[in-house]
């Protein structure tokens, strides 16, 4: 690595992470993306911008959650996911990805807790995405939205950068504007 930035994106097993890396970077196949849960099992960089001088990395780390892996496996992916964001250097964005239909949950908020002071002073920018909006009526996507804003306001400092918005690869709801914040994360060089 040369020291570019990264965003990663995390989240549940399910929530949809390697389906959405795929509609922001415009491909279909750049990130594998399967039925079955808890397929990412190591840490993936894509890079970002020219071939030949990429601008920044999107890391697609594995899913937390899924019951069906055996409980060692867990145990390694947890260690390798939490020894990334606690100390990576090179971290400058994350992407929160949370099934709208289930807001935040104990993980999600677990994990939120976990990066809560590099959040927290500005070290690192946290968007959090609610896939699978396009199964939510309107009412309910609010509400979530709003019961998210919340939670994540317990974060909220001075130096942090966080937000939250509704998003679907399916319906491609949201994903003209998680791109474009990507977009600005990099271009501004806060990153």
């Amino acid at each position: 690595m040369n020291g570019l930035p990264e965003i990663a994106f995390v989240g549940r097993s399910n929530a949809g992470k390697s389906t959405a890396i795929n509609a922001l970077a415009q491909q279909r196949r750049l990130a594998f993306a399967s039925r079955t849960p808890g397929r990412t099992r190591h840490i993936n960089l894509y890079a970002l911008g020219p071939k030949d001088a990429p601008d920044a990395y999107i890391v697609d780390l594995p899913g937390y959650g899924y019951a069906a892996v055996e409980r060692s496996a867990k145990l390694q992916w947890q260690q390798v996911m939490a020894d990334y964001l606690a100390t990576r250097r090179s971290l400058k964005g994350l992407v929160l990805m949370v099934d709208a239909r289930l807001g935040l949950t104990d993980l999600d908020q677990r994990l939120l807790a976990f990066v809560a002071r590099r959040i927290g002073t500005g070290e690192v920018k946290l968007l959090v995405l609610l896939t699978k909006a396009d199964k939510l009526s309107r009412r309910q996507a609010d509400a979530t939205v709003r019961a998210t804003a919340r939670t994540l306001a317990e974060f909220a400092t001075d130096h942090a950068d966080i937000g939250v918005a509704l998003f679907s690869a399916l319906s491609r709801h949201g994903v003209g504007d998680a791109a474009a914040t990507l977009h600005a994360w990099v271009r501004s060089g806060e990153l």
